[in-house]
């Protein structure tokens, strides 16, 4: 019990400093309204070294995940009903930052569980979660201002470009490299190659992932591909 209060804790505090230096800059400045939607993204993402490193059994941290979920959304939607919330939080519609975040934190539990839970790999939460996390982010953003070349494939939304596409896998591939770097205990050629077939795979699901259903499919498509990479490597202990 001491150890979820202390976790959540950290949660608390982390959210609060985050929220409101995001919410301070969004007034003040003239913040873009996708580019606020991605640092909004990237402070989900923050949190997850919190769930990873502060606590110390993975079963409290995956549950905490789903409880802290569970608390904010009710809060989230007496938030929604003052004027301008909407506007300010940058919703493309009614509801997406409560219903994004119940989806983004039961992916978390979900990856925890496995990764660190089934396989005493933590640092693979990272790798797997941030593939999709960082690469979305740049994809979004590099997407919107030179998406000049869109991919008009079958399945594939009219919006993607390939520029997108690009940024994605290498932030991808980036995110995934230092993951695995910290973590340590693969080679060099083997983390390259695990690193590069994952943010492939990610860039991929991401491409062909439609209504915001990237948020889960990206990152257990990158845990698919980097799992039994690691395993052919000897990368998994």
């Amino acid at each position: 019990m001491r150890e979820f209060f202390l976790g959540a804790g950290q949660l608390i505090v982390y959210f609060a400093v985050a929220a409101s230096t995001a919410l301070i800059c969004r007034l003040t400045l003239r913040i873009p309204d996708e580019v606020f939607r991605k640092i909004l993204h990237c402070i989900l993402l923050g949190s997850l070294p919190v769930f990873v490193f502060g606590y110390e059994t993975w079963w409290i941290a995956s549950l905490s995940a789903l409880i802290f979920a569970a608390a904010v959304y009710p809060v989230l939607m007496c938030l929604e009903r003052l004027r301008g919330f909407s506007e300010v939080m940058t919703e493309r519609k009614h509801g997406e930052l409560k219903t994004s975040l119940l989806l983004v934190f039961s992916m978390f539990a979900g990856v925890i569980a496995l990764c660190w839970g089934v396989l005493d790999e933590p640092y693979l939460v990272l790798a797997s979660i941030y593939a999709w996390g960082f690469g979305d982010a740049a994809a979004a953003l590099v997407g919107k201002r030179f998406g000049a070349h869109k991919l008009r494939w079958k399945y594939i939304d009219g919006k993607k470009s390939a520029e997108g596409s690009a940024a994605m896998f290498l932030t991808s591939f980036i995110s995934v490299t230092v993951v695995l770097l910290l973590r340590g205990g693969i080679g060099s050629g083997a983390l390259v190659a695990a690193a590069f077939v994952t943010a492939l795979a990610a860039a991929a699901a991401e491409l062909y992932s439609r209504n915001g259903m990237d948020t889960v499919i990206c990152p257990v498509c990158a845990m698919l591909v980097l799992l039994p990479m690691l395993s052919l490597v000897g990368g998994i202990r």
